[in-house]
């Protein structure tokens, strides 16, 4: 015979101090659970989306982990376009894609000086970069240049002072703000984009840092045998989505802090806990023994005991989502490679559904077992 619910439900509120103790523990556990999880979901998600399998970039030999660093010779883009098969080619246009990638610092009409990723590009850029869509204005041409929708975020400015028509100083030249893109799910939407000659004179560069081919029906093997029989260009070809993803390598090891600091802040959470419970479980021996002498087993007082651990922690778990969902979704987390947004869907809650049950769970077993271990003569007698 198991004993009434109610009889869980009302020992909650015995220790007020104790429930507020427990409640803010596993509320403190399920939002860095779920923040982790959220962390390492946007960022795999931002990276593998970014690259695509269609993609390959041709970049300087020895270069191949960093478009920054990589210079690619002017003529390698045409020298690519008449070389290889199998080019994506809507209505003739072949998509060859000569890009500048630099970083920048850039002055606003207010003063504000803000440093990000600018992106040297032609028309052509929209051939390889398909998911790229002009929300508001045009591309830019001769002396402006294009934000990406979650720029404005990256330079931590408000939104308002990303818009179409703003004048943006880079150097001694003056840029006009040309529209605003989005490229949903990928880091370029934290890039500003403008036009290739201008940020080659500006950067005072002659080469360019990489070219985008987008194949059609091409084998991506070619374009490597094209790089490695022209050695005199020095060049090097790694598929899109390959790049990307030695960049979600470099960063394993920031994935794997956030989930060793949440480790940590969950263990110490359980033993603060497990005490918490051994010192109300054990006012309560007497009580216990009672329930024994009055017929009830000893594996039914300790699932009441569960039910009671198992209700606080899931008010707590409730906390800590809804915390959890108020504070860090939609949040921008910004990198050297781009910005991307936390990854909130229902894995992100099922985890932190599952650490608030498990903390429960591991919380409250010990304690009661240790409880219910005395002879009943000797718990009546204590």
């Amino acid at each position: 015979m198991l004993l009434p619910f109610s009889y869980a439900v009302r020992n909650l509120y015995r220790d007020r101090t104790r429930l507020a103790q427990t409640l803010g523990g596993s509320a403190l556990v399920v939002f860095l659970v779920m923040g982790a999880h959220a962390l390492n979901e946007g960022m795999r998600k931002t990276l593998s989306a970014s690259g695509s399998p269609r993609n390959m970039l041709i970049l300087g030999k020895g270069s191949e982990e960093s478009m920054q660093r990589s210079e690619v010779s002017e003529q390698a883009a045409g020298i690519t376009e008449a070389s290889v098969s199998g080019i994506y080619a809507p209505l003739g246009d072949r998509a060859v894609s000569p890009q500048i990638i630099h970083m920048a610092n850039l002055g606003l009409p207010d003063g504000t000086r803000i440093r990000g990723l600018v992106r040297g590009v032609t028309a052509k850029a929209l051939l390889t970069h398909p998911e790229v869509t002009v929300m508001e204005g045009h591309f830019p041409g001769p002396g402006e240049i294009m934000a990406g929708r979650l720029a404005w975020k990256r330079f931590g400015i408000d939104e308002g002072d990303l818009v179409p028509g703003t004048e943006l100083r880079f150097d001694s030249a003056t840029l006009t703000l040309s529209g605003i893109f989005a490229a949903p799910g990928t880091v370029l939407e934290s890039e500003l984009w403008m036009n290739l000659n201008d940020l080659r004179t500006l950067a005072q560069r002659e080469t360019v840092s990489a070219v985008v081919v987008r194949l059609d029906e091409g084998d991506p093997a070619d374009v490597q045998l094209f790089t490695r029989q022209r050695l005199d260009l020095e060049l090097s070809a790694v598929t899109e989505q390959s790049y990307y993803a030695r960049l979600a390598t470099f960063y394993a090891p920031v994935r794997a802090m956030t989930w060793t600091t949440a480790a940590l802040i969950a263990a110490a959470a359980v033993f603060g806990g497990l005490n918490t419970l051994y010192a109300a479980f054990a006012s309560r021996v007497r009580e216990i023994a009672t329930l024994q002498a009055i017929g009830f087993r000893r594996t039914a007082i300790l699932i009441s005991f569960i039910q009671e651990s198992l209700m606080t922690s899931l008010f707590g778990t409730l906390l800590g989502a809804l915390a959890a969902v108020l504070l860090l979704a939609d949040r921008v987390i910004y990198l050297s490679a781009g910005a991307f947004r936390l990854g909130f869907g229902p894995e992100t809650l099922f985890a932190g559904l599952l650490a608030g049950t498990l903390l429960g769970l591991v919380g409250s077993i010990p304690p009661a077992i240790r409880c219910l271990k005395p002879s009943l003569p000797q718990a009546l007698r204590d």
